[in-house]
């Protein structure tokens, strides 16, 4: 099965199932001389984990990590990485009514076509859980390009429904995010966001939205000119993610309505004498190469596909069916995505700081 592992220089190769005895990662290429911890990284995972409000899944997993290999006395050696957390409250037999059956929405039909069989636990390999190791390897990736360049990785959720803020990203700091259980660093746009998610949730049903992230302290010429652009290893990168519909870098979509001469980022010399650019409707890259402004971008999640309302499906005889589903899931998986397109964004911009590194040594 190809497709398990991402980045080049700085690379991961993820493995494990929803409902089976761990999930982890193996990460290669992470320089030596790093000091990591077990704690350091759990810092993150506390903030993917479920269980951890009244508005994501009732699941109750510690997601302890364990390193295995590839660190001693507290520090990386330059050897692969060993990632791994236990499977602590699985429980398969939530999904033993599903064996036969297609979920809508869900990857059971897909899997089914393309391998001749699939894991109904959870989704198996399908399953979100399966982002636990690329948090976890993000947190090594976070620590390295803080102390390299200062880069700092803010997502937060901008949209739940038609609810949005207004926020300004420069203004967004990582406390801001954290004061509310749905991660929106609008505290008054976050109570009508929670309200709106606790509705959905009683009615059986489930609810998307879109997840901004701003990089701040970028180093430039990071992007490899034409196929392995910036901008383009972060789109593969956040579509990458369960459950993402859409991506856009800078002024995306809205871009069309404007004219070259609106949407243009003019340059100027600042202060100390640099060129930057007035406006940032390029989102931080130029040519898919970063320019040392800060790169935003915007993350569509659909609505959470396992639902408790009916709904009419297909069986493996090709009958059809309705389906009532049970299990443990997140009625919006948002406040959990936002440790996830984290993630994500440090994956890529380790990669590309390595990959940059290596070309100018």
């Amino acid at each position: 099965m190809p497709g398990n592992s991402f980045g080049q220089i700085f690379k991961i190769t993820t493995f494990g199932e929803s409902h089976g005895g761990a999930v982890g990662a193996v990460v290669d290429g992470c320089p030596p001389g790093l000091e990591i911890s077990e704690a350091e990284i759990q810092q993150d995972l506390d903030r993917r984990k479920p269980g951890q409000s009244k508005i994501t899944s009732p699941r109750k997993e510690q997601d302890k990590i364990h390193i295995l290999s590839g660190v001693f006395e507290g520090k990386t050696t330059g050897t692969p990485i060993l990632l791994l957390a236990y499977n602590q409250d699985a429980k398969p037999e939530d999904y033993e009514h599903l064996k036969n059956l297609f979920r809508p929405s869900h990857a059971d039909y897909s899997y089914f076509l393309k391998y001749g069989a699939r894991d109904f636990r959870g989704s198996g390999r399908a399953s979100a859980r399966e982002t636990l190791a690329r948090v976890a390897a993000g947190a090594l990736a976070k620590k390295y390009l803080k102390q390299q360049c200062g880069l700092e990785v803010l997502s937060y959720v901008e949209q739940v429904g038609e609810i949005r803020t207004n926020i300004l990203a420069e203004q967004v700091t990582f406390n801001s995010i954290e004061a509310n259980i749905i991660r929106c660093p609008d505290q008054e746009t976050a109570k009508k966001m929670i309200e709106l998610v606790e509705e959905i949730k009683s009615q059986g049903d489930s609810i998307g939205g879109v997840i901004k992230c701003v990089i701040k302290n970028m180093p430039v010429g990071l992007g490899e000119p034409v196929f392995d652009k910036l901008p383009a290893d972060l789109g593969k990168a956040m579509l990458s993610i369960n459950a993402v519909k859409g991506f856009e870098i800078g002024s995306g979509f809205e871009g069309v309505k404007m004219k070259g001469s609106q949407h243009n980022d003019e340059f100027y010399i600042n202060a100390d004498g640099k060129p930057r650019t007035k406006t940032n409707n390029a989102g931080g890259t130029l040519g898919g190469i970063s320019t040392g402004e800060n790169i935003y971008f915007r993350v569509a999640f659909k609505p959470v596909a396992t639902i408790s309302k009916k709904q009419n499906t297909v069986n493996l005889q090709n009958e059809s069916v309705v389906l009532e589903a049970a299990g443990r899931h997140d009625p919006c998986v948002l406040p959990r995505a936002v440790p996830i397109v984290d993630a994500m964004a440090y994956l890529v911009i380790m990669d590309h700081y390595l990959r940059n590194k290596s070309q100018n040594e």
